[in-house]
């Protein structure tokens, strides 16, 4: 007969590190799968096409509500996993018990949020490489961050039939920079539309009335795209926040619920096999 590993209740150790790190590694990787998946189709936090969203309400409701069921699926795999393999205690009462499941599942909680926000980063790292400008490690750095959000606006203002003159990577990183403005409560200053119609008229070679409108059209196109990007990062910071909180609830559930089956309870596998026994023919 297999004999039961226990710990006593007063031992000195009240954490168990196996099962929270074989927990936080199960969450992490659930989540990784789930947000890969969510990339694939469409409606992940992070694109690198800078018009991925298009001011959609029912896409950026999408994503937050995809974020709480990736919260609840992956913490309450970590949580439970974390409850069902850590060992049992010795005449502990049973709120003890709760309480020392449910720290490890908050625990697992916090490690597998903190992994999967340094997949994140790595991924979010690797896609603005990805999207970045081509032209020189200067051009490229300073460059990326406007053309994140008003891409198009700027290849628009720097349309031009001829080849262009000079280098346009140090012109599109400063244009960028002017109409990131365009969002904040005075606009773009009136010496920086007359800079940018200059730049313009004298990088494509068009005439001061055409180079006027230009701006004038970038800078509108401007500041409908960055108060989208305000809007959509408004409510998916939200959204991601209340999926952390509410994945510590299912971690700590999860984990005192795989530590009820770990000292006796109905375990599902348990359940599911006695229903295929009940509806297996007698034979």
């Amino acid at each position: 007969m297999q004999t039961e590993t226990r710990v006593p209740v007063d031992g000195p150790i009240y954490l168990q590190w196996g099962p929270i790190f074989a927990g936080a590694f199960a969450a992490a990787a659930l989540a990784f799968v789930l947000h890969a998946f969510a990339a694939a189709i469409g409606i992940s936090v992070s694109s690198t096409s800078p018009t991925w969203r298009d001011g959609s309400w029912a896409l950026w409701v999408l994503t937050g509500i995809y974020l709480l069921l990736v919260a609840l699926a992956s913490y309450s795999l970590g949580g439970y996993v974390a409850g069902r393999t850590r060992l049992r205690l010795t005449a502990a009462p049973a709120d003890e018990v709760e309480i020392r499941d449910g720290a490890h599942g908050i625990i697992v909680w916090a490690l597998a949020t903190l992994m999967t926000g340094l997949l994140a980063l790595g991924v979010a790292q690797s896609l603005t490489r990805l999207a970045a400008p081509s032209g020189d490690e200067a051009g490229a750095g300073t460059s990326f961050g406007a053309e994140n959000i008003i891409a198009y606006d700027i290849d628009r203002l720097f349309r031009s039939e001829r080849p262009p003159q000079g280098d346009l990577s140090q012109a599109r990183a400063e244009a960028g920079r002017i109409l990131l403005t365009a969002a904040g409560h005075s606009g773009v200053s009136a010496e920086d539309r007359t800079y940018l119609i200059r730049m313009v008229s004298a990088r494509t070679g068009t005439a001061a009335p055409d180079a006027e409108r230009r701006v004038d059209a970038a800078i509108a196109g401007a500041r409908d795209n960055i108060g989208r990007a305000h809007k959509s990062s408004v409510l998916i910071g939200f959204m991601a926040g209340a999926s952390a909180l509410l994945g510590a609830v299912a971690a700590w559930f999860a984990a005192c619920a795989g530590g009820r089956h770990r000292d006796g309870g109905v375990a599902m596998s348990s359940l599911w096999a006695t229903a295929r026994t009940r509806r297996a023919p007698a034979g």
